[in-house]
């Protein structure tokens, strides 16, 4: 079909017109009508001026071969020579001539349009060549979808100037040689010594090794000083011992080890932990590598080394992305199918999260555990979420590591001039199935036999050295012998170490902190600010410059502000931010994010003030005083498990800065479960790993329904031991003030998660005034104040929001006799300060604890297992599946019947007096909870 062909039917002046709309912008035209442009122009520079330019028909052949070319770059990955082990699968149209209206007949047919892959008028048959060898061969690329011209420039040029091939030096082929004779040596002496022990070997992608050392290399020579890794398990042990250089006499330690060194309680699979060093690259100079830790959830480390390098780029790189590079390193399996990789996708280039560009290197077994690709996704690539940012896919025959070093300098230097992410698919395979004593022949009987004949990376590399006269087949065997040895030596070593030590990641960063002891949350720390400074602070603070015009509603909320300081009446809002405030005079840089976190969900914080008629803001605490720690606050993009993991990476690698994230509604927290269950719970225990994230999460029964009221208090509580988190459910703005500047002045870092309100944001009561700030420390436990001790019947333990409505129907009553006690930390629980509160009120004749909550929630069966011996009763809403019902009159009703069970008098015949249990004095515990136990039932 002649592709021109609907040009007969246009009128010459519509062409005319339309040309010269594309001369002016280009991208005013239809994109079918942007390309044949292109190709007349590119005709008109090829052709002597004689031949009149008002019949493009006589150009018809040209424009087909540089249709032929086009198709190349957008479809030739589709047919390359990049899998080592299945027959690719067959896409149509293929790329032969016919399709693009050539024929046999053209072969010999010069064509300008040669010159534009650079090798100037050529014969078809070369052109075609030419393109074979640099689209269809051990590289498929993936970039003609790249809408920015410059970067299609850059790539096109980059790969079609060289056939997509580069020629190493025989020192370069050597050094190759060098580091795949370490991978595979290793995995085959540990195959041999440690039988049928899980190491997820890396056999089948042993390349990934020189492929690595290529990385620092290239990077080295490009500036980049330091690279954080994220991996999963395959090949994991090869790249702690051959790239990052961990004593090889101490992975082997980790098979037959028994005990650890240090006081880690529990430690953590050999195949899941971190290391860093400062590596020499043969180039000669040094970079320093970190490998994160990493669970078995496969993906959860990708957002977790974004939140590091940030980190590193605002406060060691002083923002220069060009010093630190992330390298991410998937499973086929796991970056088709685990969602996370999605959200760090569409992070990569957002102003909060950018981190300039992440080196993408998929171990493409092509296969899951023992799932077929085929029934593992349904895009034609494991890498098609690479297209959402639009960012280069390479995919290279894991067998060819000269293609695959290629590759990656041309990713490490599109990294650096373009600062996006580029993706590396190593097509390769596994050697045994999913770990070393599973049998993949029971699933994938046809790959494993071809699997089972085909010659490692290192035979078909040595091959290729001994055919081009680098190296004998002598010097290959010896020097395979030689570092077998080696291996040997450091297996005896092993032998003589006696317990197994785990580094501490990022130690270099953590060196001035160190692990929390119980006796730690005894200590109080004096956390008050001077009258002056806070005066200074909220003057700085309540402030809009007078040369930007702000919304009307902006310039009321200042003033507010200014009136609460005046009477004296710190709302929760005011005290968070004089909290920030003041940790930033100290010298404390902060990081806020998460959805809506700038105005606050509840519209309470305002951080900053959009200048109306722009997309601009001010932020005050941005200007307190020169030179001050940065403060930055962010609208995450809409999800939790991506932002959550990445700002843990971020204060992981910013001990001594206060990063907060925020939940939109704490229930939405459910949605980052395995960041808090593998990282903010258990990462001290398993990797000696220390940090100090702080998460907001907004809890609350005001009868919004099931997913606005809990941020799952039960959940955080159900993963605490020791000193792994403190939790907390504050409800004074003075004790969140001194929270927070507890959380920096401490010597240790853990995480801190706060139950923060939603309509105590705006209750009268919730209000703190400027003395409470500026004397005094945290406090764990508030007992009741406004009670007559001797005369306390009741003493009813609670946390957050329930206090108030609590103290609101005590108050109706005058109710001195019961005493409301509130817990505002709940892990470490503050247990020698409740006994004696407990022991304080010897006439109390029942123990309740009251919450919000469903029974099977919250923090009741927590509180009931670490108080035993108080013998609590539970007043709670009746266990539920469900947080909270969606109708609100039955939230009120239920409320009104929690609160109503704890002031509720007995039937005892005393007429309208309020009892304070006075029939049961005398009477045994037992019978007082037989014939009142039947009003504090969970409420239905």
């Amino acid at each position: 079909m002649d592709d021109l062909s609907f040009l007969g039917n246009l009128e010459i002046d519509s062409v005319e017109s339309l040309f010269n709309e594309y001369k002016k912008d280009p991208d005013s035209v239809d994109e079918s009508w942007k390309k044949f442009f292109q190709g007349f122009e590119f005709a008109q520079r090829f052709y002597s001026d004689n031949v009149p330019v008002s019949n493009p028909e006589l150009f018809d052949k040209e424009f087909k071969v540089i249709n032929l070319i086009d198709a190349y770059r957008k479809r030739g990955h589709l047919f390359t020579k990049t899998n080592p082990v299945r027959t690719r699968r067959k896409y149509t149209p293929t790329l032969d001539l016919e399709n693009y209206a050539l024929s046999e007949n053209d072969l010999n047919t010069e064509f300008h349009a040669g010159s534009d892959i650079g090798i100037g008028k050529s014969k078809l048959k070369d052109i075609v060549t030419y393109l074979q060898e640099t689209y269809c061969k051990s590289v498929g690329a993936e970039f003609m979808f790249i809408r920015k011209p410059e970067r299609l420039k850059w790539l096109k040029e980059r790969m079609e100037k060289s056939k997509n091939q580069t020629e190493f030096s025989v020192e370069e082929k050597k050094q190759t040689y060098f580091y795949l004779q370490q991978a595979v040596g290793f995995e085959n002496f540990i195959h041999k010594k440690f039988v049928g022990q899980k190491r997820f070997s890396l056999e089948g992608t042993e390349n990934l090794i020189p492929a690595l050392h290529e990385i620092l290399n290239k990077g080295s020579l490009l500036g980049i000083d330091e690279f954080i890794v994220g991996m999963a398990h395959r090949g994991r042990l090869n790249v702690l011992a051959n790239v990052l250089r961990k004593p090889y006499e101490n992975i082997f330690q980790e098979f037959i080890a028994d005990e650890y060194e240090d006081s880690i309680a529990l430690g953590d699979v050999k195949y899941h932990l971190g290391y860093g060093n400062d590596i020499k690259t043969e180039s000669g100079k040094t970079v320093r590598l970190n490998l994160a830790p990493n669970p078995s959830h496969l993906e959860t480390v990708g957002p977790v080394i974004q939140g590091i390098a940030r980190a590193k780029i605002e406060h060691k790189y002083n923002g220069d992305f060009n010093k630190i590079c992330p390298i991410s390193i998937h499973g086929d399996a796991a970056i088709a199918g685990q969602g996370v990789v999605y959200e760090v996708a569409q992070m990569a280039e957002l102003y909060g999260y950018k981190t300039g560009g992440t080196i993408h290197l998929v171990i493409n077994n092509q296969v899951g555990f023992t799932t077929n690709y085929l029934d593992a996704r349904t895009s034609t690539y494991c890498t098609d979420i690479g297209k959402v940012t639009k960012a280069p896919i390479f995919h290279v025959n894991g067998d060819d590591v000269e293609a695959l070093l290629h590759t990656i300098r041309i990713a490490m230097d599109y990294r650096q001039e373009f600062h996006t992410d580029v993706f590396i698919d190593i097509l390769s395979y596994r050697k045994f199935g999913h770990n070393e004593g599973d049998e993949p022949r029971f699933t994938q009987p046809t790959l494993y036999k071809a699997i089972e004949i085909h010659p490692t990376p290192l035979d078909i590399y040595s091959d290729k050295l001994v055919e081009t006269g680098i190296y004998t087949k002598e010097q290959i065997k010896e020097s395979q012998k030689e570092f077998d040895s080696i291996l040997e030596l450091k297996l005896e070593e092993s032998k003589k170490i006696k317990k197994t030590k785990i580094k501490q990641f990022l130690l270099e960063d953590w060196k001035n902190f160190k692990y929390s002891e119980k006796e730690d949350f005894s200590n109080h720390l004096q956390t008050g600010v001077s009258k002056e400074k806070l005066l200074e602070i909220a003057e700085k603070i309540n402030f809009l410059p007078k040369d930007r015009k702000f919304f009307k509603k902006t310039h009321k909320l200042v003033e507010e502000r200014r009136k609460t300081i005046e009477e004296n009446r710190l709302d929760w809002a005011l005290a968070e931010l004089l909290a920030y405030g003041s940790l930033l005079m100290d010298g404390t840089s902060i990081r806020i994010s998460g959805q809506d976190s700038i105005r606050g969900t509840f519209s309470h914080r305002h951080a900053a003030h959009v200048i109306e008629d722009t997309d601009k803001t001010f932020t005050p605490l941005k200007y307190l005083f020169e030179n001050q720690p940065p403060f930055t606050v962010h609208n995450s993009p809409l999800n939790e498990y991506g932002v959550l993991g990445f700002e843990y990476g971020y204060a992981l690698a910013k001990p001594d800065g206060l990063t907060i994230w925020e939940a939109q509604f704490g229930d939405f927290v459910n949605v980052a479960q395995v960041i808090i269950d593998q990282y903010i719970a258990s990462a001290e225990e398993k990797w000696g790993i220390m940090n100090g994230l702080v998460m907001l999460l907004p809890h609350g029964f005001e009868g919004q329904g099931p997913e606005h009221s809990s941020a799952r208090i039960e959940r955080f509580l159900s993963v605490t031991a020791r000193q792994n988190m403190q939790i907390c459910n504050i409800t004074t703005p003075a004790n969140f003030f001194h929270v927070l500047r507890q959380h920096m002045k401490r010597k240790f870092m853990i995480p801190l998660i706060v139950f923060t309100p939603k309509s105590l944001l705006r209750h009268p009561k919730c209000i703190s005034s400027l003395d409470d700030l500026t004397t005094g420390s945290f406090q764990e436990v508030y007992d009741d104040e406004n009670v007559d001790v001797d005369e306390v019947r009741r003493v009813v333990f609670c946390t957050g929001k329930i206090y108030y409505d609590l103290l609101k129907r005590k108050e109706e009553l005058n109710a001195n006799d019961i005493a409301l006690i509130r817990v505002e930390q709940l892990h470490p629980l503050p247990t020698e300060q409740l006994e004696a509160i407990k022991s304080k009120y010897k006439n109390a004749l029942l123990h309740l604890w009251v919450q919000e909550e469903p029974e099977n929630m919250g923090a009741w069966y927590y509180i009931q297992n670490q108080l035993k011996d108080f013998e609590l009763i539970g007043v709670t809403r009746q266990a539920s599946g469900s947080p909270a019902t969606g109708l609100s009159k039955i939230h009120f009703l239920q409320q009104e019947e929690i609160i109503e069970k704890v002031f509720r008098h007995c039937d005892c015949e005393l007429l309208n007096k309020y009892c304070g249990l006075q029939c049961m004095v005398g009477k045994s515990r037992k019978e007082i909870l037989k014939q009142h136990k039947y009003f504090l039932n969970p409420i239905s």
